[in-house]
C-alpha cells in the first residue's frame, strides 16, 4: 500500500506541476520554442510553413506536386519529388506500469499535450500512429514518421520526452530507412505516395538478403525479383512501403506492409515464401503488426 501510494502522490504532484508551468495545454510559448527549433534546420529541412502545407528545401524541382493527407490525427500534407529521398523511423515504445497510478486528469492533460505536439510536427513532416497493445510483449504503441531531414525527426524525439507521456515511456527499438527507387521495377509505387487514407493495418519488419544475392549477375537478380513483384500484384489492395537502410542501420530494408486484411497479407507472405527470391533472405523478423489508431485512442487504452 505504501508503495501504491508513493506512485500516486507522485503522479498527482506531476498532474499539479504542469497546471503551475501551463504546459498541459501546449501552450504557445512551448510551440514557438519547437517552430525556432524547426527553423534552425531550415537550411536541411523545411523552410517555410502554413496551416495545412509544407514546403521543403529541395530548389531543384520546381513541378512538385502537393499532396494532403487528411486523418484523425490533423496531419498536414508532403511534398513529393521525383527523387523521393526521406527517412523513415518506426519507432516502438514501451509504458513504464506508473502510468496507471496517475490520475484521470493527469492522463487528460497527457493526452492533449502530446496530440498537440504530433499536431505541430506534422506540419513539417509525416506522422502516423498505431497500437501494439496485446499484440507485441515488448512495445504498446509506435509511431511511424517521414521526413527529408534527419534532424527534425530527431527534434520531435527530443520534445516528445519532456511531455508528461514522455516521463512514462521508453523507445525499445527504432528502425531507421530511407526511401529510393527500385533498380527491378519502374512500376512501384510506394503506399505512403498515395493521397488516400492509411489502412487498417500495417505490418513492419526488417528484411536482410544474404552476400550472394548481392554477388548474383543483375539480370538473375532482376529475373528473380520479376517473380516476386508478380506475386505481389496479385494482391493490389496490400500497400507496400520498402525503404533501404544501407549504412544507416542493421538490416538491408525495412518493410511496411498496408492492409485492411490481415488474412490477405499472410496469404501473401505465403506465396512469396515459395518463389526463388526466398532462397537468399536471411532474416525477416520480428513481423511486428500494428493496428491504426490516433493518439487520443492509444493514450486511453494505456490504463
Amino acid at each position: 500500500m505504501r508503495n501504491k501510494y508513493k506512485a500516486s502522490s507522485e503522479t498527482n504532484n506531476l498532474s499539479n506541476t504542469s497546471k503551475r508551468n501551463n504546459t498541459n495545454n501546449f501552450s504557445p510559448s512551448l510551440e514557438k520554442n519547437i517552430n525556432s527549433e524547426y527553423a534552425n534546420h531550415s537550411n536541411s529541412s523545411f523552410s517555410s510553413i502554413s496551416s495545412t502545407s509544407i514546403t521543403d528545401d529541395n530548389k531543384n524541382n520546381n513541378n512538385d506536386k502537393l499532396t494532403s493527407q487528411n486523418n484523425e490525427n490533423n496531419q498536414a500534407g508532403i511534398k513529393e519529388y521525383a527523387n523521393p529521398e526521406k527517412f523513415f523511423t518506426f519507432t516502438f515504445y514501451k509504458v513504464d506500469p506508473k502510468w496507471r497510478w496517475l490520475n484521470e486528469i493527469g492522463k487528460d492533460e497527457a493526452s492533449r499535450e502530446f496530440q498537440e505536439l504530433l499536431d505541430t510536427a506534422s506540419k513539417r513532416m509525416k506522422i502516423r500512429t498505431y497500437s501494439t497493445l496485446g499484440l507485441r510483449h515488448e512495445s504498446e504503441f509506435m509511431i511511424w514518421t517521414v521526413s527529408q531531414s534527419l534532424e527534425n525527426i530527431q527534434i520531435l524525439a527530443s520534445k516528445i520526452y519532456i511531455t508528461i507521456l514522455g516521463k512514462y515511456i521508453e523507445p525499445v527499438s527504432t528502425f531507421l530507412s530511407m526511401t529510393r527507387r527500385s533498380v527491378y521495377s519502374n512500376q512501384i509505387k510506394l503506399g505512403y505516395e498515395l493521397n488516400e487514407d492509411p489502412l487498417q493495418y500495417v505490418i513492419v519488419y526488417p528484411f536482410i538478403k544474404s552476400r550472394e544475392w548481392y554477388l548474383l549477375p543483375f539480370e538473375k537478380r532482376k529475373e528473380m525479383m520479376e517473380e516476386h513483384i508478380k506475386v505481389g500484384r496479385k494482391y493490389p489492395e496490400i500497400l507496400l512501403n520498402t525503404t533501404y537502410s544501407f549504412g544507416i542501420d542493421d538490416q538491408d530494408f525495412m518493410l511496411a506492409f498496408e492492409t485492411n486484411s490481415l488474412s490477405k497479407f499472410q496469404s501473401l507472405i505465403l506465396e512469396l515464401r515459395e518463389t526463388e527470391v526466398s532462397r537468399y533472405i536471411i532474416k525477416d523478423t520480428p513481423m511486428i503488426p500494428c493496428v491504426r489508431k490516433n493518439i487520443n485512442d492509444i493514450i486511453k487504452s494505456l490504463g
